[in-house]
């Protein structure tokens, strides 16, 4: 067998990959292959990085203003995200949250959802440490009438427990879930607080009513970067080598590239210290790391040209297929964004004459009638400043337009409607008004749950 062949050792975090030692004259890297594997490293990593920053925020730093709950402890937020959220980039203000990290390795873990009314959306997303999203529960796929469904890591074997309704499986040992549920209105949020209040997270022991299995080991966190680190610290590489050791066993598609990344020191669990490598090879990982960034923005002018959509960037790892920029692309723009079928995010960054989004000028946005979004569910047009892209404050206290406001709407002559963006209200048109900052923003549709005609393309 290959001396270069990747075997598998036991760690407190369970099987990881680990390199068996290569010829003793193996040549070192070159500084312009470090650079390129530093890119292919980054690019693939950036998702994983991010996501171990906002999990330690929610989930670990109990200190941390974010923190949700230990794992395993579901929490719900009984409103929807306004500006003084800033942990998730482009956050969604439709639908309250309720959040849980998942911990599968001692044993999986059981979701359990109440019967809801027919005409509420609701969904719980599941996102595995990589950020491809696995499954889905809730409108779309499982229906409103409730169950007990089981996610399972990637250790686990048997038969369906009795009175589960469904094995969902997920290939790391960390996951997420993150729930919505449909806010129709101000004045409906108690009503929404009483379906959160009945959404239940139980091992499955505690859901069988036996004994618990022994606990797994600890788990151990280095404190994560800021996003503002994230973007050129070298360090970058440090945080992605114990965030990979979070994630379980290594896929078998990236065995190769695996490998590569091993040759300049990234891989799970292993120390990553740039402090002690040449000047050289610093400046190559930089440049790797930057070169990461253009190629990303060089994503992003696609997604504005119309050549890309959401659709592509978000979703299991067998739609994303190893596309590592789609993914990092979609983890900047809009961290554990939906896969396509549940939701789709038009995005809007320049206007018609392909000038970026500003305060300074005043636009609309126009819907023909009977044009609308189609959906299943509801669509809305939320507004972010940039480059954070985050909620913007404003008198009104108002982030976003959505369909279930089109009874306040005014209507323009024809049925059609209109909708103003702008810094400042629009005089007689203050109900359709999505305020915008002084500076730079961003607008992104989302249509929940849409229906064909916008899947294939045929509405625009």
């Amino acid at each position: 067998m290959n001396r270069r062949h990747l075997l598998m050792t036991t760690t407190a975090f369970g099987l990881l990959p680990a390199l068996s030692i290569l010829p003793a004259r193996a040549a070192e890297p070159s500084p312009e292959e470090v650079r390129a594997i530093a890119k292919e490293a980054y690019v693939y990593g950036f998702p994983i990085v991010d996501n171990y920053r906002i999990q330690y925020a929610y989930f670990v730093d109990g200190k941390n203003p974010e923190y949700k709950a230990p794992y395993n402890q579901l929490v719900n937020i009984p409103r929807v995200f306004t500006p003084d959220d800033k942990a998730v980039q482009t956050p969604n203000s439709d639908t309250p949250y309720s959040w849980v990290g998942l911990d599968l390795r001692a044993e999986p873990v059981v979701i359990s959802l109440p019967k809801i009314e027919a005409e509420r959306y609701y969904s719980v997303q599941l996102i595995d440490y990589y950020t491809f999203n696995f499954d889905y529960l809730g409108s779309r796929t499982t229906g409103n009438d409730g169950g007990h469904f089981m996610i399972a890591g990637p250790a686990w074997k048997g038969e369906t427990p009795k009175g589960v309704t469904k094995v969902i499986s997920c290939e790391t040992d960390l996951a997420l879930g993150l729930f919505r549920t449909q806010l129709f209105s101000p004045d409906d949020l108690d009503n929404v607080k009483k379906i959160q209040e009945q959404y239940q997270v139980r091992p499955l022991s505690a859901f069988l009513g036996t004994g618990s299995p022994a606990a797994a080991p600890p788990l151990s966190f280095i404190p994560p970067l800021s996003p503002e680190e994230q973007r050129s610290a070298l360090s970058f590489f440090t945080i992605l080598n114990a965030a990979l050791a979070l994630c379980g066993p290594m896929n078998a598609s990236e065995t190769e590239l695996m490998a590569r990344f091993a040759t300049i020191g990234i891989r799970a669990g292993a120390p990553f210290d740039p402090e002690r490598l040449s000047l050289d090879l610093r400046k190559a990982l930089a440049d790797g790391i930057a070169d990461a960034w253009a190629s990303f923005e060089a994503g992003k002018k696609r997604m504005q040209d119309g050549e890309v959509t959401s659709g592509d960037l978000l979703g299991a790892r067998a739609h994303l297929n190893n596309n590592y920029l789609f993914r990092m692309t979609g983890a900047v723009l809009g961290i554990y964004g939906n896969s396509k079928e549940e939701a789709m995010y038009p995005v809007y960054y320049t206007d018609a004459e392909g000038q970026p989004l500003t305060g300074a000028r005043r636009y609309t946005l126009r819907f023909p009638p009977g044009q609308l979004p189609p959906v299943n569910s509801f669509w809305s047009l939320t507004m972010y400043e940039q480059p954070q892209s985050l909620l913007v404050a404003n008198p009104l206290n108002r982030y976003l337009l959505n369909s279930s406001m089109l009874p306040q709407f005014r209507m323009d002559a024809d049925g059609g409607l209109t909708l103003y963006v702008q810094n400042e209200a629009p005089a007689g048109n203050e109900a359709n008004w999505l305020p915008a900052p002084k500076g730079d923003f961003s607008v992104i549709m989302r249509l929940y749950w849409p229906k064909l005609k916008a899947l294939d393309g045929s509405w625009q």
